[in-house]
């Protein structure tokens, strides 16, 4: 095939699809190599890309990614995860609270031929078992997470103590009634 393109007269690298991806030189003429690329000298450097001219040693990272505050810690204390523990209870109660809703919808109304009616049963329990499931497990996180970003900020230390004395006023407070 080599030479069959040679004697007529076109490019015996290859053309086609492979020339125009750079493999094998293409219909363009020779490929590009990195030294010669655009007159610009790549001594000493190994470029990311042929279209790039940045020294690589410019995109190595050293350092944090983020700029905290003077004095600041790199975790998350207890007041920020307050807000993803009370959120992620809330839509945990929602979802376990619809799917208990589905199911005590359909035992309920298992007598009742499918039509309007039982569908808007169905739902109307879907959603009232979903709303209460996550207002209670939202008021849980809530006083869990109050109770442990008082007991820290009193206590002045982060440590598991904080965390059972946390749950168990919040329990103690929850059944209280």
């Amino acid at each position: 095939m080599e030479g069959a393109a040679a004697a007529a007269g076109g490019n015996s690298k290859g053309s086609g699809l492979g020339g125009l991806f750079g493999v094998g030189g293409g219909v363009g003429g020779p490929g590009y190599s990195h030294a010669d690329l655009a007159g610009v000298p790549l001594t000493g450097m190994s470029p990311l890309s042929p279209y790039l001219n940045v020294d690589p040693r410019y995109l190595i990272q050293d350092t944090d990614e983020f700029i905290l505050p003077t004095g600041a810690s790199k975790t998350r204390g207890r007041f920020e995860l307050a807000f993803f523990t009370i959120g992620g209870c809330c839509m945990t109660g929602a979802a376990f609270g619809a799917l208990n809703g589905l199911r005590l919808g359909l035992k309920d109304t298992q007598s009742m031929a499918w039509s309007k009616p039982r569908n808007v049963q169905i739902l109307n329990m879907v959603t009232r078992q979903g709303a209460l499931w996550a207002n209670t497990l939202g008021s849980l996180a809530l006083l869990y997470s109050a109770f442990g970003v008082v007991i820290e900020k009193t206590r002045g230390a982060e440590d598991d103590l904080n965390t059972v004395a946390a749950g168990t006023m919040t329990g103690m407070l929850y059944k209280s009634t």
